[in-house]
C-alpha cells in the first residue's frame, strides 16, 4: 500500500511518500509561514504526483495556519483520489522520533511553542505512550510540567530558560518520521488539535 505522510503544523513543511512501508520519496523545507505556497509542489514533486492510497496528515497541535493547510491539502486530495485519510498529533510524533534516539529515555516531555506566550506540552513514555493529557500552559508551569524530563520539541531551551533541568532533546516533526508512530497513533480523525480554548467567545 501507497502512503503519503504530510507534515506543515510546524516551522518546516515535508512530505514523505512510503510504498508498503519503505520510504520512496522525502522533501522537507523550514518554510515557517509558507506552507500554502510550498505543500502543493512539494507533493507535486513526489512519484506519479504523490498519488496514494493512505493519507496521513499532521492534526497539530501547532501553527494554526499549518494545521489547517495540511488538512485541507489531505482532505481534498483524499476526495481526488479516493484515499482515506487519517491523521497524527504533532507532539507524538515529536516522541516517536526521540525515542529512536540511540540514547532515548524512559521518559520524555514534549514542549513546542503555542499561542499567547503558552507551550504545549505533553508526557510520554516508551512506545510512544502518553502518560498525560496535552496542556497549554505558561513558561513557568510548562517547565514545571516537565519535572526532570528530558525534553523535545522547539519549546525544549525556553523550559529549560524558565527552570526545567532536562536536557533539551533537538528533534522537530518530519513526515519521514510518521514511520515510527504506532499504528494506533496514526488512527486519528482528521480534524485540527488546537490545544487550547478558542479566543472567540458566542456573545451573552
Amino acid at each position: 500500500m501507497r502512503t503519503l505522510a504530510i507534515e506543515t503544523a510546524a516551522e518546516a513543511c515535508s512530505v514523505a511518500l512510503f510504498e508498503d512501508g519503505n520510504l520512496v520519496a522525502h522533501r522537507h523545507e523550514l518554510v515557517g509561514r509558507g506552507h500554502a505556497e510550498r505543500l502543493i509542489p512539494m507533493i507535486a514533486e513526489m512519484p506519479e504526483r504523490g498519488r496514494a492510497e493512505l493519507i496521513l496528515v499532521d492534526c497539530g497541535p501547532g501553527s494554526f495556519t499549518g494545521v489547517r493547510v495540511g488538512l485541507a491539502a489531505a482532505r481534498a486530495f483524499g476526495l481526488a483520489w479516493g484515499a482515506r485519510v487519517s491523521g497524527y498529533s504533532s507532539l507524538a510524533l515529536i516522541a516517536a522520533t526521540a525515542f529512536a534516539e540511540p540514547d532515548a529515555p524512559p521518559t520524555l516531555t514534549v514542549a513546542i511553542v503555542g499561542g499567547h506566550g503558552e507551550y504545549f506540552v505533553q508526557r510520554f513514555g516508551e512506545g510512544v505512550v502518553a502518560i498525560t493529557p496535552l496542556a497549554s500552559l505558561k513558561p513557568e508551569d510548562a517547565a514545571a510540567f516537565c519535572g526532570q524530563d528530558p525534553i523535545a520539541g522547539s519549546g525544549a531551551e525556553a523550559m529549560r530558560a524558565a527552570g526545567a533541568p532536562g536536557r533539551a532533546i533537538a528533534v522537530h516533526p518530519d513526515a519521514r518520521n510518521t514511520a515510527l508512530l504506532p499504528p494506533a497513533l496514526t488512527a486519528l480523525s482528521p480534524s485540527p488539535i488546537y490545544g487550547r480554548a478558542p479566543d472567540a467567545r458566542l456573545p451573552a
